[in-house]
């Protein structure tokens, strides 16, 4: 499935009445089963275009498509969103929380547990299936989290910033872990992030937005081999790209900060 971006603009208006414009004609196309990283300063709009991709913000201007045959079941959705915060439930079990999106959409109980322990033996979570969420490290808890997602056999998988909460090694387990299910499942992923290290690592392209409104700078191709590793980091290819996006933003982040 692919998501296009139609020249999207968002205007806020504040308490005093002041327009605030969020966004301009921010432009681009993430292709089918393509990982794109969305990455910009701080205030750039990168969460506020996730919601309106998501369909839980409008546009003020421009529209946003998605092209393409679903796959899955027939209660399939378009998008599926994993937030920065864990966001589950926490008088759920994991099994429960990895279900709910099921249940809002009607599928019958055995459908749904039969669903969701797929889902959470593909995110290494079998064996925690009873756990409730202050039982589980955050790693596990955003496991939960991306498995809930992925249980409604979305056609595209948004994430916005999942693993910003994590100290840095889970944070780059999770990465690991995060690239080997969509190597296995092929999905189209549009991935929120402020760390350019994390977007090289992991996406095929970085569209790079500037500070608000935020519009786009560049979109960065990403030339490593799959299945990356760490050891990648130490590549040209991986140093060239990085410090081509900090040149990209630098005076950005600065302007931003100042603001």
């Amino acid at each position: 499935m692919r998501v296009v971006v139609d020249r999207v603009s968002k205007t806020y208006t504040d308490r005093s009445g002041r327009s605030i414009d969020a966004l301009r004609d921010v432009a681009f196309t993430v292709e089918a089963e393509e990982f794109v990283a969305l990455l910009g300063p701080s205030g750039c709009g990168k969460s506020t275009l996730l919601n309106i991709i998501a369909g839980l913000l409008a546009p003020t201007g421009g529209g946003v498509w998605f092209d393409g045959d679903r796959t899955g079941t027939g209660d399939a959705m378009l998008s599926a969103m994993v937030f920065q915060e864990f966001a589950l439930f926490p008088w759920r079990t994991a099994q429960k929380n990895v279900e709910f999106g099921l249940e809002e959409a009607g599928v019958p109980a055995a459908e749904r547990a039969t669903r969701a322990r797929r889902y959470i033996e593909l995110t290494g979570l079998a064996g925690f299936e009873t756990r409730y969420p202050h039982q589980l490290s955050g790693g596990m808890r955003q496991r939960v989290g991306i498995a809930r997602a992925l249980a409604v056999e979305p056609a595209v998988l948004l994430m916005d910033e999942p693993f910003s909460a994590l100290d840095a090694q889970t944070r780059q387990l999770m990465q690991e872990e995060l690239l080997g299910i969509w190597d296995r499942t092929r999905k189209t992923i549009l991935y929120v992030t402020h760390n350019i290290q994390e977007a090289v690592y992991m996406a095929d392209r970085v569209v790079v937005l500037s500070r608000r409104p935020g519009q786009v700078l560049a979109e960065v191709p990403i030339e490593l081999d799959r299945p990356r590793t760490e050891h990648m980091a130490g590549e040209p290819a991986f140093i060239e790209a990085a410090d081509h996006i900090w040149s990209l933003i630098k005076a950005q982040a600065r302007a931003a900060i100042a603001e």
